[in-house]
């Protein structure tokens, strides 16, 4: 893939206006505190994975209207005191796998929460948490971004977005953990519920969102052709009436919102050939986040972003921030 979007000067200075219903803050607090009603009810089962260096738990928690989501907790085995904690969130698709594929943090002696996606686990990773709730029943195209698209009350990613804040709630419930030190990561999809979970979760002390999705949805849906945005895509050339609700809908989910509410320090990644999530889609969110910020820029790079390379700048940045 050639280059195709903004140069990168002029996607420095990317920062487009934003559509903001007026009751985006009310419609999370309500949100929050529906789900908030119902116990957490956190359960850390200890699960044996022959991992002799780190501790493994199954974990499940009452996320959205009091549903049952699935997630893995990882201890470095070798401890003292209470571990600052990154909580990280799934790329689109994937599920929480096992806990022999996500060793990285707790071999850097921190824990690791890895929440799984509702509804999802069958594309790359398995995925253990259905979507059990029957709102937004509205037809689909086939995918999630338009699942209950039709109202921002149904729409999928409102239940996602209440569990990652449960997430959050569940890893400082376990006694390894120290409360104080929760950072949130996750790549792709994964990216979007971080910087979500920036302005949703405020007392968080990091956000490391890589090339981010679900930000900027009328530029990405404009810019590029290829899925998951072309969901949205095929679901309004079908749906021709129901385009402004559609837009409507999604201004209560993207990520420019919820930038503009971060305060935490912020690493970014964009891969300047993402097809994906375009550049500028990502700079649009990184330019409105609020709080201390820096940004990783992989010219050759598309979705991958910086791969291997993004990891390690993720561990120094917050080697920097807990040493």
């Amino acid at each position: 893939m050639a280059y195709f979007d903004l140069t990168l000067e002029e996607l420095q200075e990317y920062k487009p206006p934003r559509v903001e219903p007026n009751d985006f803050d009310a419609f999370w607090q309500t949100t929050l505190a529906e789900t908030r009603a119902f116990p957490l009810d956190a359960r850390f089962v200890p699960a044996d994975f022959g991992l002799t260096t780190v501790e493994t738990f199954d974990v499940t928690f009452n996320g959205y209207a009091g549903q049952s989501i699935k997630g893995w907790l990882i201890l470095p085995r070798a401890r003292q005191g209470a571990l600052p904690c990154v909580v990280e969130y799934i790329g689109y698709g994937g599920g929480r796998g096992f806990p022999t594929q996500w060793l990285v943090y707790a071999s850097a002696g921190y824990a690791h929460f890895v929440m799984d996606t509702r509804g999802q686990g069958s594309a790359w990773l398995n995925g253990d948490t259905p979507d059990r709730e029957a709102d937004g029943s509205n037809p689909q195209f086939p995918g999630f971004m338009t699942r209950g698209v039709l109202d921002p009350r149904t729409y999928y990613y409102r239940r996602v977005f209440a569990d990652a804040v449960r997430a959050i709630e569940t890893a400082r419930a376990h006694p390894a953990i120290d409360a104080t030190r929760i950072a949130i990561t996750g790549t792709s999809q994964g990216g979007g519920i971080t910087i979500a979970m920036s302005a949703l979760e405020p007392s968080i002390v990091a956000c490391l969102p890589d090339v981010p999705f679900l930000c900027h949805y009328r530029r990405a849906t404009q810019l590029i052709d290829t899925a998951p945005y072309s969901e949205i895509v095929n679901f309004c050339k079908t749906h021709r009436d129901k385009a402004n609700a559609v837009f409507h809908t999604l201004s209560y989910f993207d990520g420019m919102n919820f930038a503009t509410r971060a305060n935490a320090p912020a690493l970014f990644s964009v891969g300047l050939r993402d097809d994906i999530c375009p550049p500028s889609t990502v700079y649009a969110a990184y330019n409105h986040y609020a709080g201390p910020k820096d940004i990783r820029v992989y010219e050759f790079n598309q979705h991958d972003g910086g791969g291997a390379h993004q990891v390690l700048e993720r561990l120094r940045f917050l080697s920097t921030l807990w040493s």
